[in-house]
């Protein structure tokens, strides 16, 4: 455990942007599974909507610098490769 008051207090604020962070990610991945599940139905509808939905996520993620923005480039990428796919 640190001793200087400064150190302390980024033990407090890493673990706070920790739960953060893991919170963005998860909710991401969800959104994504969601996407997955709906275009593995053929459900062109809802999966236009989970579309959005993961898209806005990976966006907030990427804005947020939980991901790298090339990474969230290629997760979008792949969502509509996968959503176009379906037709």
């Amino acid at each position: 455990m640190p001793n200087i008051k400064s150190a302390k207090k980024r033990v407090l604020v890493n673990s706070t942007k920790n739960l953060q962070n893991r919170m963005i990610k998860s909710s991401l991945r969800t959104a994504i599974k969601k996407f997955n599940l709906a275009s593995a139905q053929n459900d062109k509808a809802k999966a236009s909507a989970e579309m959005g939905a993961a898209i806005k996520a990976i966006d907030k993620a990427a804005a947020k610098g939980v991901i790298h923005k090339n990474n969230a480039a290629h997760k979008k990428s792949a969502i509509a490769l996968k959503y176009n796919a379906m037709a």
